[in-house]
């Protein structure tokens, strides 16, 4: 048995170092974007890509050997795993769809999971941890770096389809969950340690209710980008 003080701990020391990484290095990166000339922005946003891909699919990998492999947690279903795929997709191409997952899956999900992290692990540098932390942290930077460094901005119609791809993962991820046995997502039951979903009531409410007020989060991050200024008139 591992020695109870070298498993991470909620709000820990690691914890706090992690979530201060997570703060300055986004602070970082969009000064750097920032001050990116166009073939710059271009051959960094694929630099970083291949970073986010080349840290996280040999881990795939690894969780689907026959030493690692576990149905309840190896499968890549949890929208944090989706959502390192959409950053690479989103940094390779700087299209405005991935952008949009990227934006709202890495702004309000992917944060929830640094708050109230469902990690029952050793402490770094065992790779649980930092398959957890390295994937949550390079997430969250990635969106900053396009959004606030690079520029791109989220759109209605990437709400909408944000909304569309999210709503259908959580349909097939019940019925996944249903036949297999599994919680990817937690849309079948809430996580085992506290989060928000705690203040959301019994199941299947807490999922309406985290639909509503995902929606609303998400129209409140969308309208600063959209709307329009008016004009300034001489009095």
């Amino acid at each position: 048995m591992e020695p109870v003080g070298d498993r991470f701990v909620v709000y820990g020391a690691s914890h706090w170092v992690l979530m201060g990484l997570i703060v300055v290095g986004s602070v970082v990166l969009v000064v750097f974007g920032r001050g990116l000339s166009r073939d710059g922005a271009e051959r960094w946003c694929r630099g970083f890509a291949l970073v986010v891909v080349g840290f996280n699919l040999p881990l795939l990998a690894y969780r689907l050997t026959p030493g690692a492999w576990d149905l309840f947690n190896s499968l890549p279903l949890h929208l944090c795993d989706l959502a390192w795929v959409v950053a690479g997709w989103a940094l390779w191409t700087r299209a405005s769809t991935p952008h949009a997952l990227l934006y709202f899956w890495g702004l309000t999900l992917t944060p929830q999971a640094i708050i109230t992290p469902a990690l029952d692990a050793p402490d770094f540098p065992h790779v649980d941890f930092v398959e957890f932390w390295g994937q949550h942290l390079l997430v969250i930077w990635a969106a900053a770096f396009l959004t606030w460094g690079i520029g791109l901005r989220p759109t209605w119609r990437g709400y909408w389809v944000s909304v569309g791809v999210t709503v259908a993962w959580g349909v097939l991820m019940l019925g996944f969950n249903a036949i297999a046995g599994t919680n990817y997502g937690f849309v079948s039951s809430k996580p085992n340690n506290p989060s928000l979903l705690d203040l959301m009531g019994g199941w299947p409410t807490y999922l309406a209710v985290e639909l509503v007020v995902g929606m609303a989060a998400w129209a409140l991050l969308t309208w600063p980008w959209t709307r329009r200024r008016e004009p300034v008139t001489a009095a």
